[in-house]
C-alpha cells in the first residue's frame, strides 16, 4: 500500500501546477493529427468522436431545412460570385485568364502543403518553407517557359536576348532544380529525417498533381479560349447540378468518401451536363475570340475584334437523317427535318461531358480522401460556403488534363509553322549555312515575283 500511494504522489508531482489534464484529444491542420480508428472523425465543436456521418454530417436530405436552405444561400451567393470574376477575366484577355489561373494553382499549393506542416519541428529547421516555395518557382520556370518557347518561337528565336535562354531552357531547370536538391540534402538535420523526406516527398506530389496539370491547362488558353473554357464550365455545371439533384432527390449514397454524394445527384449531373455541353459549344464555337489560338499577342482581349481561319471541327456538317429518325421527328415537332447542321465540335463534346461527369469527379473523391487522412472538413476557409480554392478545384486539374490530351490527340490541325521552322533552322543550321539558306530564300523568292530584286539585303556567305 505504500508503494502503491507513493507512486500516485510521484505521478501527481510530475505534472506541471495550474493545469488541468484533459482527455480530449485535440488536433488542427497545423498539429500533429490524433489517430483516431478508420472511418472515425474529431467533431470539433464538442469533442466527440463521431463514426456515423464524418467530415459532413450524411445526406443533405437527412439535414434540417433551415440548414440546408441557409447553406444553399451561401453558396449560391458565393458561385455567382467566383462566376462573375471568371466572366470578367475572361473579358480582359487572354493575360489575365493565365494570370488567374497561376493564381489559383498558387494558392492550391500552399493549402496542400499547409497540410503536412508541423510548426514545432519547422522553426528548428532553417529554410524549410522557403525550399517549397523555391520548388514551385523553378517548376513553374520550366513548365511554363516551355509553354512560351512552344507558342511564340517567333518571338523568342530571334531576340538577341532571349535567344540563350530558349536554347538552354532546359538545362537552366535542371539546374534550378539540382540547386534546390542540393540545399534540402544540405539542411538535414539529426532527429528530423523522417519528417524532412516526408515533406520533400509530399512537395514534389503536389507539384506533379497540381503544377503540372494546371501548366496543360494554360497550354489549353494559348489554343484557344474556348478549349479552357469548355471544360471549366463542365465541372462547374456538374458540381452544380450534383448538388441540386442532391438536394431535392438525393436518397443513395455514392461513395463512402464522401458522403453527401449521392447516385441521384451524380446521373441527373451528368445528363444536365451533356446538355449544357452541348448548348454551350453551339454558342461558343460562333465567336472568334473564343476560338482564335494565341499567335503573337496577349494583350487582345474580348473587344479586339480577333479574327483567324477557323479550325474545321467549328465549321457545321450537314447530315442526312435516316428516315425513321425524321419520321420519328416529325410527329415530335409537327416538322419535316430531313437533315441537321452539326460541328465536330459538338460530337467531341459529348466525350468531355462524359469525362467531367463520371471520371473528373473521382479527383473529387481524391481530395475527399486527402482530408480524411488528416482529419480535416475543408482545405481552408476562404470561399464561403465551397471551403478552400482546392475544394472548388480538386476535379479541374484532372479535366484539365484531360482536355489538353484530347485536344492534341482527335482536333488539332498538325501543320508546319513559321516558329518551328525557325526554331529547327537556330538549333541545327551554323551560322554559315543560315546565310546560305537566307540567299537561297531570297533566291526562290526573287524568282516567285514575291521580291523585288532592289529591295533584297546584301548578304555575303563567302
Amino acid at each position: 500500500m505504500r508503494h502503491f500511494f507513493n507512486h500516485n504522489n510521484k505521478m501527481t508531482r510530475r505534472r506541471k501546477p495550474g493545469k488541468l489534464h484533459d482527455p480530449t484529444p485535440t488536433f488542427s491542420i497545423n498539429q500533429n493529427p490524433v489517430e483516431l480508428p478508420e472511418g472515425e472523425e474529431q467533431n470539433k465543436t464538442n469533442g466527440i468522436t463521431n463514426t456515423e456521418q464524418p467530415s459532413g454530417g450524411g445526406l443533405l436530405v437527412n439535414q434540417s431545412s433551415e440548414k440546408k436552405w441557409r447553406n444553399m444561400t451561401v453558396r449560391a451567393i458565393w458561385t455567382f460570385v467566383m462566376i462573375g470574376g471568371f466572366f470578367a477575366a475572361l473579358a480582359a484577355g487572354h493575360f489575365f485568364v493565365i494570370f488567374l489561373v497561376v493564381l489559383i494553382q498558387t494558392l492550391v499549393y500552399k493549402e496542400v502543403i499547409a497540410l503536412a506542416h508541423v510548426p514545432s519541428k519547422e522553426k528548428k529547421l532553417p529554410w524549410f518553407k522557403s525550399l517549397n516555395w523555391y520548388f514551385l518557382a523553378s517548376t513553374n520556370y520550366f513548365l511554363y517557359g516551355e509553354s512560351l518557347i512552344y507558342y511564340f518561337k517567333e518571338i523568342v528565336f530571334v531576340d538577341a536576348f532571349l535567344l540563350p535562354f530558349a536554347k538552354h531552357h532546359r538545362f537552366i531547370s535542371f539546374t534550378l532544380y539540382c540547386i534546390g536538391f542540393v540545399l534540402f540534402v544540405g539542411n538535414l538535420k539529426k532527429g528530423h529525417y523522417k519528417f524532412q523526406f516526408t515533406q520533400f516527398a509530399w512537395t514534389h506530389m503536389t507539384l506533379l498533381i497540381v503544377v503540372c496539370q494546371s501548366h496543360f491547362i494554360i497550354n489549353n488558353i494559348f489554343e484557344g479560349l474556348i478549349w479552357f473554357i469548355i471544360p471549366v464550365s463542365l465541372v462547374i455545371c456538374n458540381d452544380i447540378f450534383a448538388y441540386m439533384c442532391g438536394f431535392f432527390w438525393g436518397r443513395t449514397p455514392l461513395i463512402k468518401l464522401s458522403p453527401k454524394k449521392t447516385w441521384e445527384g451524380f446521373v441527373g449531373a451528368w445528363i444536365c451536363t451533356i446538355i449544357f455541353g452541348v448548348l454551350i459549344a453551339s454558342v461558343l464555337m460562333r465567336w472568334d475570340y473564343m476560338v482564335c489560338p494565341v499567335v503573337k499577342d496577349l494583350s487582345a482581349n474580348a473587344f479586339s475584334g480577333i479574327t483567324c481561319e477557323k479550325n474545321p471541327v467549328f465549321i457545321p456538317q450537314k447530315y442526312v437523317l435516316n428516315p425513321w429518325m425524321a419520321s420519328l421527328l416529325r410527329r415530335l415537332t409537327f416538322t419535316d427535318i430531313r437533315a441537321v447542321s452539326i460541328a465536330p465540335l459538338q460530337w467531341h463534346v459529348l466525350v468531355m461531358a462524359c469525362f467531367a461527369s463520371l471520371i473528373a469527379p473521382f479527383g473529387g473523391f481524391f481530395a475527399s480522401g486527402v482530408k480524411r487522412a488528416f482529419k480535416i472538413k475543408d482545405f481552408g476557409h476562404s470561399i464561403p460556403g465551397h471551403g478552400g480554392i482546392t475544394d472548388r478545384m480538386d476535379c479541374q486539374f484532372l479535366m484539365g488534363l484531360f482536355s489538353y490530351i484530347y485536344y492534341q490527340s482527335f482536333i488539332k490541325n498538325t501543320s508546319l509553322s513559321v516558329g518551328t521552322v525557325l526554331q529547327t533552322i537556330v538549333n541545327s543550321l551554323h551560322p554559315q549555312e543560315q546565310l546560305e539558306l537566307l540567299d537561297s530564300l531570297q533566291q526562290y523568292l526573287i524568282g516567285q515575283g514575291l521580291l523585288e530584286e532592289g529591295k533584297v539585303a546584301c548578304v555575303n556567305i563567302s
